[in-house]
């Protein structure tokens, strides 16, 4: 199939990509699963109490089981008395299994996002950036000229090279290459933008 390209000027050329990322089937069902098991990955579970069997100290029994008149007990690591181990308390990082994804969900839910953007008019592709921006002010301008004021912009490297610096401070805007970004990446910002080499890589990445 065919997708539109611009350059910064406005004036549109046409640019032959793969139907199945730009025309893929939509699978929200996956979709979700994916950005569920990312969501929870990114999530830094470091916080931890130590549990009765981490606490240092005798594991005596304090006193008699009988004749006393208190409660029973045994030493004093038990969560109920100071210094003791914290009951229910969070567990830290290694507790808490990393949701797997294989590559096939991967490539699939990213193509049925694309697809959504494409269908929705949320993608662009722009020619490869050969002049160096330097400023913020000339690159916000461009950025408003094109209504991407909040997108995910995927470069390849020569591009990422000459805007990158200009880019960086503007809000709203990530920019990143084909080997970081992610389902979740794309659905968080509005517009996804591509360079025309930055899909080629896409579709040697993906097909």
């Amino acid at each position: 199939m065919k997708l539109d390209k611009l350059n910064l000027d406005g004036k549109k050329s046409s640019i032959e990509v793969l139907d199945k990322i730009f025309s893929a089937k939509i699978n929200s069902k996956l979709v979700n699963s994916v950005l569920y098991k990312t969501n929870a990955n990114y999530k830094g579970r470091h916080a931890k109490t130590k549990q009765q069997n981490e606490v240092s100290g005798p594991t005596s029994k304090i006193y008699a089981q009988k004749g006393t008149g208190g409660a029973r007990h045994a030493s004093k690591k038990a969560p109920i008395f100071v210094g003791g181990g914290i009951a229910h308390g969070p567990k830290g990082e290694l507790a808490y299994k990393k949701r797997k994804l294989n590559k096939s969900e991967k490539k699939l839910s990213v193509a049925s996002i694309i697809t959504e953007k494409n269908i929705n008019n949320d993608l662009l592709i722009f020619n490869d950036f050969i002049k160096e921006i330097k400023k913020t002010k000339e690159m916000y301008s461009i950025i408003k000229k094109f209504e991407i004021t909040n997108s995910l912009i995927v470069l390849d490297k020569n591009s990422k090279e000459k805007i990158e610096r200009s880019i960086k401070n503007i809000p709203n805007i990530k920019v990143t290459d084909i080997n970081h970004f992610s389902a979740f990446d794309i659905v968080k910002f509005k517009r996804v933008v591509f360079t025309e080499s930055s899909i080629k890589e896409l579709e040697k990445r993906y097909s």
